[in-house]
């Protein structure tokens, strides 16, 4: 009796472990790259990021997702995220070339949660410390001002980025910090060029000066847009897409929370 006991109850344990998966949400449909359960996004915002990674998967047949919830259902945000990319099957079978963003965003007093998970296929490509520093230069900043299209843009522009060997790893952890500075450096520069050509120009009228501000006006402008490397967000219409491809993740990627 006691052994039927044991049995039983370890079955209703492992009930307890598979129920839950039928909470986790499907693809939307028709199939799409960009999943916004949580409506964070505003239609134009999710037209030009599905357009961007639609273009990356027809030209790779690499799958990057993004998708957001209102709720996690329990699970931890990286269990999660797991769960979804298997279900869906994100990625190619046999390539394994998918990548998931998954948000919960904050919401009142909860805490708003990322998660990175990275495909077998890509992990030598985007290993974890660099999802880590994803999450934490491209994404919470953004995600702290509530600007989850410039999150998941500057996000997506770097995974591209790397994936396509556009630049290396190592050179986003060694050279981001410099490209973060780069527009303080160049303020700071030109703070010194007005503030010379003020005093050699003193007593001139603003007209002469004018080719000055002009030249300013064109180095500032444009500011930070889709985050380290740049990367055409495209455009137009796209393709059908028929969703996951039989892709498996290895539980690597980087959690964020703010």
């Amino acid at each position: 009796m006691n052994r039927i006991k044991i049995i039983a109850i370890l079955m209703l344990m492992g009930v307890g472990f598979i129920l839950p998966a039928q909470d986790l949400p499907s693809p939307m449909q028709p199939p799409r790259l960009v999943n916004d359960f949580a409506n964070i996004l505003t239609e134009a915002e999710r037209s030009s990021l599905e357009a961007k990674l639609r273009n990356y998967y027809d030209t790779t047949s690499t799958q990057l997702y993004i998708i957001t919830v209102g709720d996690l259902q329990g699970y931890d945000v990286a269990d999660y995220t797991i769960k979804i990319g298997e279900k869906w099957g994100i990625g190619q079978q046999g390539k394994n070339n998918g990548a998931l963003i998954l948000v919960k965003p904050r919401v009142g007093n909860q805490r708003g949660e990322s998660f990175i998970a990275i495909g077998y296929g890509l992990e030598d490509v985007i290993p974890d410390a660099i999802t880590k520093r994803i999450t934490e230069r491209e994404m919470i900043p953004a995600f702290q001002e509530e600007d989850y299209f410039q999150g998941f843009d500057a996000a997506t522009t770097v995974m591209i980025n790397l994936a396509s060997g556009k630049f290396s790893a190592d050179r986003y952890m060694n050279e981001g910090g410099l490209i973060m500075a780069l527009p303080f450096i160049i303020l700071l520069t030109l703070f010194f060029v007005i503030a010379f050509n003020v005093r050699k120009t003193k007593g001139r009228s603003v007209g002469h000066n004018m080719p000055l501000w002009v030249a300013l006006g064109m180095m500032s402008g444009g500011g930070r847009s889709g985050g380290f490397g740049g990367f055409s967000s495209g455009g137009g219409s796209f393709g059908g897409f028929s969703g996951g491809g039989g892709g498996s993740f290895g539980g690597g990627g980087a959690r964020g929370s703010w």
